[in-house]
């Protein structure tokens, strides 16, 4: 017998919504909602499974047994499928059987807008209805200051089961972390974190790239209300979280998204299109407007159930193009007989427009290593519409030229300059992320030459030269302390190496260059505009120096940036200066403290003396391996 109540949280505006893939809230509507109904306590269940022709749902309130409680389909050929179900309530187990038109095929999917889910290997969702009591009031009402693509923007990017483990090698939970990572961030003075995908994923070693519960929170380290919790802590302290969203690709895991209701629903039913040969993975359908309306709804939902502050989508670029990983022969060309995805394009361009309708206070970021024009420009000028887009050119050609010996720099001085001439065609954040400390590829601290001394010069020298390049900053955890193994998802960071003096320092200098980035405007309020950027002279291949200004929209606030690639410290080395007034040292990546050998400048006085251009200059003491920023 079928003990379901029939009731229904749709209205005919929310189907036509559905629909026309308009829907952007559907959490609201589909998925599973405890409520009371004529005085009864019970679940509300709703799920869209158009090639069904019987869902079931099973769960421990009735012994996983199909046919207990059967759902009923909605007369308007929506495909939702939906009922009441008396006594089962907050914590309860389920998921749904599917018997489909296609074939006859069965399946059992977990929901795909389940608010919790079991902790994996365990597959099941739960009925969850947590109240939780926000503080970040004050965080809420001026973020968008924080946000803003004029302000400081320095990002730490979280691994959460490894950045720290317990002395048992097991998960720090939600509430743990918002003790420890949150003093530690606000310590360091980074301004946002990033988190890598908290979304619930099956599989440990997919770093949650890999997702089956897009509206949970994983369980590994504790409920929803914990993970509120943790991003209302960050707030508290002025401290933004992003978070990693992956709407590129989803797992062929049977509980999952794949071939939900025995057709191809969620992911496109081509292969050429529907399949990730690089992850073994399967593609959304982004011409589907239920599809389309289904990842809408889970961005606005991080944004306004959680409060999260941006989101870092991943893997842009596989979205962008047909051919994207396939050979000749493996894809189609669209309409126009080009490669781009012109569907996934317009999901793109809708996704942010929606966003930063709902959320003028957020930035969304793309993941997006190729030339795709655009890609920071708004939709209504022809481009994509997100915030920032990650400089993937000048991370690889950066650390290309700095795994050469020293000697060699000067062949190769254009690695590093030729960033700037496409600096400012999209607002750009710089990142050494996790994919540059893994397979193989090393830390940064043991790709960098050298003797062990040259190698923490040399990272000083990276992270310096990072902070004032032009852009937004983003460093994956362990690089601030010169982390000396690759990254390892399965165990904590190496924080007994902060014992060492060469580990320390790196550390006190990047907790310095945070302080710098926010209190000099130089360094942030242009960081997307050339008006921001001078060079003095890119030019001195042979000594492998570079000297170059960053400018605020004061110029008594300007900055002169030099830095030397090479161990020779060189005494008496001149630069042009624009102002006649003297200059001070205000950060030496040689500094003893860090340390460095101590090499520096104390009083800088201005002579008359032409150089670069400019009628008075400066002579300098450039440090070994080092770089200067001067006021």
């Amino acid at each position: 017998m079928n003990k379901v109540v029939s009731h229904s949280l749709f209205t005919d505006f929310d189907i036509n919504l559905f629909k026309s893939g308009k829907h952007f809230r559907l959490y609201e509507k589909l998925g599973s909602h405890p409520m009371e109904l004529n005085g009864i306590k019970g679940t509300y269940f709703a799920v869209w499974a158009p090639a069904a022709r019987a869902v079931s749902v099973i769960g421990d309130f009735n012994y996983w047994l199909e046919g207990e409680h059967k759902l009923s389909v909605r007369w308007d050929a929506s495909g939702i499928w939906e009922g009441f179900i008396p006594g089962v309530e907050h914590g309860a187990l389920y998921k749904y059987k599917i018997h489909s038109h296609n074939h006859g095929a069965v399946t059992e999917k977990a929901d795909p807008f389940a608010r919790f889910c079991e902790h994996p290997p365990k597959t099941a969702s739960v009925v969850w209805e947590g109240e939780y009591e926000w503080k970040d009031r004050d965080w809420m009402g001026y973020r968008k200051e924080k946000n803003g693509l004029d302000r400081p923007y320095s990002v730490y990017e979280v691994h959460l089961g490894s950045w720290k483990r317990n002395n048992e090698n097991s998960f720090l939970t939600y509430r743990e972390l918002a003790k420890d990572l949150v003093s530690y961030v606000k310590e360091m003075g980074f301004t946002h974190v990033e988190f890598m995908p908290v979304m619930e994923f099956p599989f440990d070693p997919s770093w949650g790239y890999q997702l089956t519960g897009y509206f949970a929170p994983t369980s590994r380290f504790g409920t929803p209300e914990d993970f509120k919790y943790l991003v209302d802590c960050l707030h508290q302290n002025d401290i933004g979280v992003i978070l990693d969203w992956v709407p590129s690709h989803f797992p062929e895991d049977s509980h999952g998204l794949g071939f939900f209701d025995g057709s191809h629903l969620y992911e496109h039913p081509d292969r050429r299109k529907g399949y990730h040969p690089d992850w073994k993975s399967l593609i959304f359908n982004y011409g589907r407007n239920e599809v389309r309306a289904f990842l809408i709804s889970n961005a606005l939902f991080w944004l306004e159930q959680y409060h999260v502050d941006g989101l870092r989508v991943d893997a842009v670029a596989s979205m962008l193009y047909l051919d994207y990983s396939r050979e000749d022969g493996e894809w189609e060309p669209n309409m126009y007989g080009n490669n781009e995805n012109l569907e996934a394009i317009s999901f793109l361009k809708e996704l942010n427009e929606t966003v930063y309708k709902n959320f003028s206070d957020v930035q969304t970021i793309a993941e997006e290593s190729t030339s795709f024009s655009m890609v920071t420009r708004p939709v209504s000028i022809g481009g994509l519409g997100f915030g920032m887009k990650w400089m993937m050119g000048w991370m690889h050609d950066t650390l290309e030229y700095f795994k050469k010996e020293p000697v060699y720099r000067r062949h190769h001085q254009n690695d590093l300059t030729f960033s700037m001439t496409y600096a400012f065609t999209e607002n750009f954040m710089l990142p050494f992320s996790h994919d540059e400390v893994v397979y193989g590829k090393q830390s940064l601290l043991y790709r960098m030459p050298g003797d062990e001394w040259q190698r923490f010069a040399n990272l000083r020298l990276l992270l310096g030269y990072m902070y004032t390049h032009p852009g937004t900053n983003l460093l994956f955890m362990g690089a601030e302390f010169g982390q000396s193994s690759e990254w390892n998802f399965q165990q904590s960071l190496d924080w007994h190496l902060l014992q060492y003096d060469f580990h320390s320092g790196v550390q006190k200098m990047v907790k310095d260059l945070n302080r710098i980035y926010q209190t000099y405007p130089a360094l942030y309020e242009k960081q997307f505009s050339p008006e921001g950027f001078h060079w003095i002279d890119y030019g001195d291949a042979e000594n492998s120096v570079l000297s170059y200004i960053r400018k605020g929209h004061d110029p008594k606030n300007d900055l002169i940036v030099v830095c030397n690639f090479t161990p020779v410290p060189r005494e008496n080395y001149r630069i042009g200066v624009p102002k006649t007034k003297g200059l001070k040292e205000i950060f030496n990546s040689d500094s003893k403290e860090y340390g460095g050998s101590g090499t520096g400048n104390k009083a800088l006085r201005v002579s008359k003396k032409e150089s670069h251009g400019y009628m008075q200059s400066i002579t300098l003491t450039l440090p070994p391996l080092g770089v200067l920023i001067l006021q």
